[in-house]
Protein backbone atom coordinates (compact mmCIF):
# COMPACT_ATOMS: atom_id res chain seq x y z
CA UNK A 1 0.00 0.00 0.00
CA UNK A 2 1.10 3.94 -0.78
CA UNK A 3 0.59 6.66 1.67
CA UNK A 4 1.50 10.16 1.66
CA UNK A 5 3.74 10.85 4.43
CA UNK A 6 4.26 14.59 5.92
CA UNK A 7 7.02 15.73 8.23
CA UNK A 8 6.30 18.64 10.23
CA UNK A 9 9.32 20.59 12.14
CA UNK A 10 8.75 23.28 14.85
CA UNK A 11 5.38 22.02 15.89
CA UNK A 12 7.12 18.60 17.18
CA UNK A 13 8.80 21.28 20.24
CA UNK A 14 5.13 22.42 21.23
CA UNK A 15 3.49 20.99 24.41
CA UNK A 16 1.64 18.01 23.91
CA UNK A 17 -2.36 20.40 23.95
CA UNK A 18 -0.40 22.78 21.36
CA UNK A 19 0.86 20.51 19.26
CA UNK A 20 -2.60 18.62 19.35
CA UNK A 21 -4.15 22.01 17.80
CA UNK A 22 -1.46 22.87 15.50
CA UNK A 23 -1.43 19.89 13.86
CA UNK A 24 -5.33 19.76 13.97
CA UNK A 25 -5.31 22.94 12.08
CA UNK A 26 -2.90 22.00 9.65
CA UNK A 27 -4.86 18.83 8.94
CA UNK A 28 -7.87 20.47 8.51
CA UNK A 29 -5.86 22.84 6.22
CA UNK A 30 -4.31 19.57 3.86
CA UNK A 31 -8.42 18.79 3.40
CA UNK A 32 -9.07 22.16 2.26
CA UNK A 33 -5.87 21.69 -0.53
CA UNK A 34 -6.77 18.50 -1.21
CA UNK A 35 -10.32 18.83 -1.81
CA UNK A 36 -9.44 22.25 -3.97
CA UNK A 37 -8.10 19.78 -6.42
CA UNK A 38 -10.64 17.02 -6.68
CA UNK A 39 -8.19 14.45 -4.37
CA UNK A 40 -10.06 11.80 -2.36
CA UNK A 41 -8.60 11.19 0.51
CA UNK A 42 -8.14 9.91 4.21
CA UNK A 43 -6.11 11.23 6.84
CA UNK A 44 -4.43 9.91 10.11
CA UNK A 45 -2.12 11.30 12.54
CA UNK A 46 0.09 8.76 14.23
CA UNK A 47 2.82 10.17 16.65
CA UNK A 48 5.57 12.09 14.73
CA UNK A 49 3.42 11.99 10.94
CA UNK A 50 0.83 13.05 9.35
CA UNK A 51 -0.24 10.04 6.58
CA UNK A 52 -2.19 10.48 4.00
CA UNK A 53 -3.73 7.27 1.89
CA UNK A 54 -6.08 8.00 -1.84
CA UNK A 55 -6.06 6.73 -4.80
CA UNK A 56 -3.45 9.19 -6.25
CA UNK A 57 -0.48 9.42 -3.92
CA UNK A 58 1.82 11.17 -6.23
CA UNK A 59 -0.91 13.94 -6.86
CA UNK A 60 -1.59 14.10 -3.37
CA UNK A 61 1.92 14.89 -2.47
CA UNK A 62 2.36 17.46 -4.46
CA UNK A 63 -0.96 19.79 -3.80
CA UNK A 64 -0.40 19.27 0.40
CA UNK A 65 4.08 19.96 -0.45
CA UNK A 66 2.95 23.57 -0.24
CA UNK A 67 0.92 23.81 2.70
CA UNK A 68 2.31 25.83 5.44
CA UNK A 69 3.58 23.79 8.64
CA UNK A 70 4.83 20.81 6.04
CA UNK A 71 8.39 20.57 6.37
CA UNK A 72 8.34 17.57 3.00
CA UNK A 73 5.90 15.02 1.61
CA UNK A 74 7.16 11.90 0.69
CA UNK A 75 5.07 8.93 -1.12
CA UNK A 76 6.31 6.13 1.19
CA UNK A 77 5.20 2.10 0.54
CA UNK A 78 3.71 1.20 3.24
CA UNK A 79 4.53 -2.16 5.58
CA UNK A 80 4.98 -4.36 8.27
CA UNK A 81 7.22 -3.29 10.75
CA UNK A 82 10.03 -6.50 11.02
CA UNK A 83 13.33 -5.70 9.64
CA UNK A 84 12.88 -8.58 6.78
CA UNK A 85 10.15 -6.97 5.28
CA UNK A 86 11.26 -3.48 5.16
CA UNK A 87 14.43 -4.53 3.69
CA UNK A 88 12.90 -6.52 0.89
CA UNK A 89 10.72 -3.44 -0.55
CA UNK A 90 13.82 -1.42 0.22
CA UNK A 91 15.11 -3.12 -2.20
CA UNK A 92 12.51 -3.07 -4.52
CA UNK A 93 12.94 0.94 -4.36
CA UNK A 94 16.85 1.01 -4.79
CA UNK A 95 16.38 -1.80 -7.49
CA UNK A 96 14.78 0.76 -9.45
CA UNK A 97 17.38 3.68 -9.32
CA UNK A 98 20.90 2.19 -7.89
CA UNK A 99 23.13 1.22 -10.76
CA UNK A 100 26.59 -0.59 -10.48
CA UNK A 101 29.04 1.93 -9.52
CA UNK A 102 26.62 4.33 -7.83
CA UNK A 103 26.98 4.97 -4.04
CA UNK A 104 24.06 4.61 -1.64
CA UNK A 105 22.92 5.81 2.17
CA UNK A 106 20.35 4.27 3.80
CA UNK A 107 18.51 6.92 6.80
CA UNK A 108 16.39 4.44 9.24
CA UNK A 109 14.64 5.68 12.31
CA UNK A 110 12.83 3.10 14.64
CA UNK A 111 9.71 4.21 17.42
CA UNK A 112 8.03 2.43 18.85
CA UNK A 113 9.13 -1.12 17.79
CA UNK A 114 10.86 -3.44 19.83
CA UNK A 115 13.99 -6.17 19.01
CA UNK A 116 16.49 -3.70 17.43
CA UNK A 117 17.47 0.05 17.29
CA UNK A 118 18.31 2.07 14.20
CA UNK A 119 21.77 1.17 13.20
CA UNK A 120 20.69 -2.19 13.12
CA UNK A 121 18.11 -1.74 10.80
CA UNK A 122 19.88 0.76 8.64
CA UNK A 123 22.61 -1.94 8.28
CA UNK A 124 20.15 -5.34 7.85
CA UNK A 125 18.40 -2.59 5.17
CA UNK A 126 22.33 -1.84 3.66
CA UNK A 127 23.20 -5.32 3.19
CA UNK A 128 20.33 -6.70 1.28
CA UNK A 129 20.80 -3.72 -1.01
CA UNK A 130 24.36 -4.62 -1.37
CA UNK A 131 23.34 -8.37 -1.97
CA UNK A 132 20.90 -6.66 -5.09
CA UNK A 133 23.67 -4.50 -6.63
CA UNK A 134 26.95 -5.81 -4.80
CA UNK A 135 29.05 -3.42 -6.97
CA UNK A 136 27.12 -0.62 -4.94
CA UNK A 137 29.30 0.95 -2.77
CA UNK A 138 27.83 2.88 0.71
CA UNK A 139 28.66 6.81 1.18
CA UNK A 140 26.78 8.47 3.82
CA UNK A 141 28.10 11.91 3.29
CA UNK A 142 27.30 12.53 -0.74
CA UNK A 143 25.30 9.23 -1.98
CA UNK A 144 24.25 9.34 -5.17
CA UNK A 145 20.76 8.12 -3.63
CA UNK A 146 19.73 7.28 -0.56
CA UNK A 147 16.46 5.38 0.90
CA UNK A 148 14.95 6.07 4.02
CA UNK A 149 13.42 3.49 5.90
CA UNK A 150 11.21 3.93 9.32
CA UNK A 151 9.59 1.59 11.65
CA UNK A 152 7.02 2.59 13.88
CA UNK A 153 4.76 0.94 16.16
CA UNK A 154 1.61 1.29 13.25
CA UNK A 155 4.25 -0.45 10.95
CA UNK A 156 7.12 -0.06 8.08
CA UNK A 157 7.65 2.78 5.95
CA UNK A 158 9.98 3.39 2.90
CA UNK A 159 10.79 6.25 0.31
CA UNK A 160 13.73 7.81 -1.34
CA UNK A 161 11.91 11.25 -2.14
CA UNK A 162 10.68 13.89 -0.56
CA UNK A 163 9.46 16.77 -2.03
CA UNK A 164 10.35 20.69 0.21
CA UNK A 165 7.16 22.20 1.64
CA UNK A 166 7.43 25.78 3.14
CA UNK A 167 7.47 24.73 6.49
CA UNK A 168 6.41 27.36 8.98
CA UNK A 169 3.45 27.34 11.33
CA UNK A 170 0.04 26.09 10.02
CA UNK A 171 -2.05 28.95 8.72
CA UNK A 172 -4.37 30.15 11.17
CA UNK A 173 -2.37 29.24 14.05
CA UNK A 174 -1.16 32.95 15.07
CA UNK A 175 -4.54 34.99 14.28
CA UNK A 176 -4.67 37.52 12.02
CA UNK A 177 -2.90 40.38 10.47
CA UNK A 178 -3.83 43.23 8.18
CA UNK A 179 -0.93 43.87 5.61
CA UNK A 180 -0.37 46.42 2.86
CA UNK A 181 -0.01 45.10 -0.42
CA UNK A 182 1.58 46.88 -2.89
CA UNK A 183 2.14 46.75 -6.56
CA UNK A 184 5.76 45.80 -5.59
CA UNK A 185 8.12 43.19 -5.11
CA UNK A 186 8.55 43.65 -1.69
CA UNK A 187 4.96 43.28 0.13
CA UNK A 188 3.78 40.44 -1.11
CA UNK A 189 6.54 38.39 0.17
CA UNK A 190 6.22 40.19 3.42
CA UNK A 191 2.39 38.76 3.48
CA UNK A 192 3.34 34.92 2.70
CA UNK A 193 6.22 34.98 4.95
CA UNK A 194 3.38 36.28 7.44
CA UNK A 195 1.10 33.32 6.26
CA UNK A 196 4.23 30.74 6.59
CA UNK A 197 4.06 31.89 10.52
CA UNK A 198 0.70 30.72 10.73
CA UNK A 199 -1.26 34.21 10.55
CA UNK A 200 -4.45 34.54 8.69
CA UNK A 201 -3.79 37.59 6.74
CA UNK A 202 -6.11 40.22 5.05
CA UNK A 203 -4.55 42.52 2.21
CA UNK A 204 -4.84 46.12 2.33
CA UNK A 205 -4.16 48.30 -0.78
CA UNK A 206 -3.60 51.86 -0.94
CA UNK A 207 -5.35 53.35 -4.46
CA UNK A 208 -3.41 56.00 -5.49
CA UNK A 209 -5.64 56.83 -8.55
CA UNK A 210 -4.83 59.33 -11.10
CA UNK A 211 -1.97 59.80 -9.35
CA UNK A 212 -0.91 56.01 -9.07
CA UNK A 213 0.04 53.97 -12.44
CA UNK A 214 -2.70 53.10 -14.83
CA UNK A 215 -1.30 49.63 -13.77
CA UNK A 216 -1.32 49.35 -10.18
CA UNK A 217 -4.56 47.70 -8.79
CA UNK A 218 -4.36 45.07 -11.61
CA UNK A 219 -1.11 44.57 -10.10
CA UNK A 220 -2.32 44.43 -7.26
CA UNK A 221 -5.07 42.01 -7.72
CA UNK A 222 -2.91 39.40 -9.29
CA UNK A 223 -0.77 39.43 -5.74
CA UNK A 224 -3.48 39.16 -3.87
CA UNK A 225 -5.04 36.11 -6.17
CA UNK A 226 -1.74 34.11 -6.45
CA UNK A 227 -0.93 34.51 -2.75
CA UNK A 228 -4.32 33.26 -1.96
CA UNK A 229 -2.99 29.98 -3.55
CA UNK A 230 -0.99 29.44 -0.88
CA UNK A 231 -4.03 29.10 1.55
CA UNK A 232 -6.56 26.90 -0.75
CA UNK A 233 -9.64 26.14 0.49
CA UNK A 234 -9.54 29.68 2.49
CA UNK A 235 -11.39 32.78 1.24
CA UNK A 236 -8.84 35.60 1.32
CA UNK A 237 -9.72 39.27 1.04
CA UNK A 238 -8.48 43.00 -0.36
CA UNK A 239 -9.34 45.92 1.25
CA UNK A 240 -8.91 49.07 -1.46
CA UNK A 241 -8.63 52.14 -0.24
CA UNK A 242 -9.31 55.41 -2.23
CA UNK A 243 -6.18 57.85 -1.96
CA UNK A 244 -6.79 60.18 -3.51
CA UNK A 245 -8.28 62.80 -1.76
CA UNK A 246 -5.02 62.91 0.83
CA UNK A 247 -2.52 62.87 -2.50
CA UNK A 248 -4.72 66.01 -3.40
CA UNK A 249 -3.91 67.63 -0.05
CA UNK A 250 -0.65 66.74 -0.01
CA UNK A 251 1.17 68.31 -3.52
CA UNK A 252 -0.12 71.36 -2.54
CA UNK A 253 2.20 71.73 0.43
CA UNK A 254 5.32 73.73 0.22
CA UNK A 255 7.61 71.02 1.45
CA UNK A 256 7.38 68.19 -0.96
CA UNK A 257 10.46 66.13 0.44
CA UNK A 258 8.04 65.12 3.51
CA UNK A 259 4.88 63.57 1.40
CA UNK A 260 6.65 60.12 1.45
CA UNK A 261 6.93 60.27 5.37
CA UNK A 262 3.44 61.64 5.58
CA UNK A 263 1.83 59.02 2.92
CA UNK A 264 3.37 56.18 4.85
CA UNK A 265 1.94 57.51 8.20
CA UNK A 266 -1.64 58.11 6.29
CA UNK A 267 -1.10 54.35 5.52
CA UNK A 268 -0.51 52.96 8.79
CA UNK A 269 -3.50 55.43 10.35
CA UNK A 270 -5.74 54.04 7.53
CA UNK A 271 -5.07 50.54 7.92
CA UNK A 272 -5.09 50.56 12.04
CA UNK A 273 -8.62 51.88 11.76
CA UNK A 274 -9.49 48.72 9.67
CA UNK A 275 -7.73 46.79 11.50
CA UNK A 276 -9.17 47.62 14.97
CA UNK A 277 -12.33 47.54 13.01
CA UNK A 278 -11.91 43.54 12.11
CA UNK A 279 -9.86 42.90 15.22
CA UNK A 280 -6.35 41.97 13.42
CA UNK A 281 -3.39 42.32 16.01
CA UNK A 282 -0.82 43.73 13.97
CA UNK A 283 -0.14 45.15 10.64
CA UNK A 284 2.28 44.19 8.19
CA UNK A 285 4.24 45.64 5.38
CA UNK A 286 7.05 45.33 2.97
CA UNK A 287 9.99 47.87 4.87
CA UNK A 288 13.75 47.17 4.09
CA UNK A 289 15.84 48.87 6.51
CA UNK A 290 17.75 51.52 3.81
CA UNK A 291 16.19 50.58 0.33
CA UNK A 292 14.86 53.88 -0.04
CA UNK A 293 14.62 57.33 1.94
CA UNK A 294 11.04 56.49 3.62
CA UNK A 295 12.69 53.19 5.34
CA UNK A 296 15.70 54.71 6.99
CA UNK A 297 15.88 53.80 10.72
CA UNK A 298 15.07 57.75 11.50
CA UNK A 299 11.88 57.76 8.96
CA UNK A 300 10.84 54.30 10.68
CA UNK A 301 10.80 56.02 13.92
CA UNK A 302 8.69 59.12 12.60
CA UNK A 303 6.31 56.74 10.84
CA UNK A 304 5.53 53.84 13.06
CA UNK A 305 3.51 55.76 15.89
CA UNK A 306 0.99 57.00 13.52
CA UNK A 307 -0.28 53.33 13.92
CA UNK A 308 -2.80 52.39 16.49
CA UNK A 309 -1.67 48.34 16.46
CA UNK A 310 1.92 46.68 16.06
CA UNK A 311 3.63 46.87 12.66
CA UNK A 312 5.81 43.77 11.59
CA UNK A 313 8.38 44.55 9.50
CA UNK A 314 9.46 40.51 8.21
CA UNK A 315 11.83 41.78 5.65
CA UNK A 316 13.77 44.20 7.76
CA UNK A 317 16.76 42.48 7.32
CA UNK A 318 16.33 41.19 4.08
CA UNK A 319 18.66 41.99 1.24
CA UNK A 320 16.96 42.80 -1.93
CA UNK A 321 18.54 39.96 -3.74
CA UNK A 322 16.64 37.74 -1.22
CA UNK A 323 13.42 39.33 -1.30
CA UNK A 324 13.45 38.81 -5.39
CA UNK A 325 14.63 35.68 -5.07
CA UNK A 326 11.51 35.01 -2.70
CA UNK A 327 9.21 36.61 -4.78
CA UNK A 328 10.48 34.46 -8.07
CA UNK A 329 9.50 30.91 -5.80
CA UNK A 330 6.41 32.51 -4.34
CA UNK A 331 5.35 33.69 -8.01
CA UNK A 332 4.67 37.14 -7.35
CA UNK A 333 7.90 38.45 -9.69
CA UNK A 334 6.91 40.33 -12.32
CA UNK A 335 9.65 41.74 -14.23
CA UNK A 336 7.47 44.11 -16.26
CA UNK A 337 4.64 45.30 -14.12
CA UNK A 338 3.53 48.22 -16.15
CA UNK A 339 2.48 51.46 -15.17
CA UNK A 340 2.43 51.32 -11.03
CA UNK A 341 4.70 54.05 -10.32
CA UNK A 342 3.26 56.91 -7.83
CA UNK A 343 3.52 60.24 -8.90
CA UNK A 344 3.26 62.03 -6.17
CA UNK A 345 7.00 60.80 -4.76
CA UNK A 346 9.13 63.65 -4.31
CA UNK A 347 12.28 63.94 -6.26
CA UNK A 348 14.74 64.49 -3.24
CA UNK A 349 13.12 62.89 -0.39
CA UNK A 350 13.80 63.34 3.62
CA UNK A 351 15.73 60.68 4.51
CA UNK A 352 15.66 61.87 8.34
CA UNK A 353 12.29 64.02 8.70
CA UNK A 354 11.37 66.23 11.74
CA UNK A 355 8.86 63.72 14.17
CA UNK A 356 7.33 67.39 15.37
CA UNK A 357 7.49 68.87 12.03
CA UNK A 358 5.30 65.92 10.45
CA UNK A 359 3.19 65.57 13.16
CA UNK A 360 2.34 70.23 12.65
CA UNK A 361 1.71 69.34 9.33
CA UNK A 362 -0.46 66.53 9.85
CA UNK A 363 -2.63 68.87 12.22
CA UNK A 364 -2.55 71.47 10.16
CA UNK A 365 -3.74 69.54 6.93
CA UNK A 366 -6.27 67.14 9.28
CA UNK A 367 -4.92 64.32 8.99
CA UNK A 368 -6.78 61.85 11.73
CA UNK A 369 -9.98 63.15 9.64
CA UNK A 370 -8.79 62.58 6.35
CA UNK A 371 -7.94 59.29 7.17
CA UNK A 372 -11.22 58.29 8.99
CA UNK A 373 -13.34 59.22 5.41
CA UNK A 374 -10.61 57.10 3.51
CA UNK A 375 -11.48 54.19 5.80
CA UNK A 376 -14.93 54.70 5.07
CA UNK A 377 -14.08 53.96 0.99
CA UNK A 378 -13.16 50.28 1.40
CA UNK A 379 -13.93 48.27 -1.54
CA UNK A 380 -13.34 44.53 -1.05
CA UNK A 381 -12.19 42.04 -3.46
CA UNK A 382 -11.96 38.13 -2.63
CA UNK A 383 -9.93 35.87 -4.17
CA UNK A 384 -9.67 31.72 -3.04
CA UNK A 385 -7.61 29.20 -4.78
CA UNK A 386 -5.66 31.60 -7.03
CA UNK A 387 -8.33 33.04 -8.31
CA UNK A 388 -10.63 36.49 -7.65
CA UNK A 389 -13.60 35.10 -6.37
Amino acid sequence: MEAVMIRYGEIFLKSETVKRRFISIMTENIRLALEAKGLSHRIETPRGRILIFGDEPRRIAAAVAGTFGVVSASVCTMTSSDIDTIAAVAVEHAGRHLRPGMSFAVRARRSGVEGFNSQELAAAVGSAILDRVPEATVDLSTPDYEVFVEAREFGGLVYDERLKGPGGLPYGTQGEVMALLSEGIDSPVASWLMMRRGCRVVHVHMHGGRFGGADGEETVLRHHARLSAWVPGHPLDLLVVDMEPFFEVIIALKEPRYRCILCKRFMLRVAGILAEERGAYALVNGDNLGQVASQTLANMAVIAPAASVPVLRPLIGFDKEEIVERARAIGTFEARAGSTGCTVAPRYPSTAAPAATIVDIEEKIGAKDLAARAAGTVRVYRAKNGEIA
